[in-house]
């Protein structure tokens, strides 16, 4: 019954169903940072109707497949998956990314359009998201697989932090960029930026899922 999902938190329901994250997205509904808002308190903040949202879950949750539930992996296996697929994925794309919209803002600086101050803002996102990334492998992921995790306390307030600035960083880039909606008359090189931008938000806002509402929430129930 989709009624029973308006009272589930983002990240409880992008844990449990197949597809959801796509929907957050196409709604604009942070599941990563705001994870742990109701489906009804999120859909009513933005103005959406959270029955609409429901429905569409509802849907999913019946024709969809089972989909990859990270929650009855190995702790070990989930790490090894989140530094292959986000860490060196992060390291690839901010620095082609920050080369493309300086080329735009060169080229194109002059118009309206023209997303301005981008390239300084990634270059920002890029340092803070390296130095928050060196933070779980030098520190909290060796210690999860020492099996310290009654220790990990700390380490993930702070990181659960880090987390919420990289949301807010998340939200400035789409405001630069009109919701990473490149106007009609786009160059390729500024089409590409774009594209590269919105495959980066789905990676972050994937990659602090599974740390918030994934890692994070079994490590501590594994320390108490």
């Amino acid at each position: 019954m989709s009624l029973d999902l308006l009272e589930q938190s983002l990240g409880q329901l992008a844990c449990d169903i197949p597809g959801a994250t796509r929907t957050f997205h196409h709604y604009n509904l942070d599941f990563c940072c705001g994870g742990q808002k109701t489906l009804r308190e999120a859909a009513l903040n933005k103005g959406l109707n959270p029955l609409l949202i429901a429905e569409a879950l509802g849907t999913l949750q019946a024709t969809g497949e089972p989909g990859h539930d990270w929650r009855n992996e190995p702790q070990g296996r989930l790490i090894a998956h989140i530094l292959e697929r986000y860490h060196a994925r992060h390291r690839e794309q901010l620095p082609e990314l920050i080369r493309l919209a300086r080329r735009v803002e060169y080229v194109h600086g002059a118009r309206a359009s023209c997303p301005n101050g981008l390239a300084n803002h990634l270059e920002d996102m890029y340092q803070e998201l390296e130095g928050h990334m060196l933070k779980e492998e030098q520190v909290l992921f060796p210690m999860l697989q020492h099996g310290l995790g009654e220790r990990a306390s700390a380490p993930i307030q702070v990181l659960r932090y880090e987390h919420d600035q990289h949301g807010e960083a998340l939200e400035i880039m789409l405001t630069l960029t009109n919701q990473i909606t490149p106007p009609a008359d786009a160059c390729n090189t500024w089409r590409a930026l774009y594209r590269g931008l919105a495959e980066l938000r789905d990676d972050l806002m994937e990659h602090i899922h599974l740390e918030n509402n994934v890692l994070f929430v079994n490590a501590m129930k594994a320390a108490h």
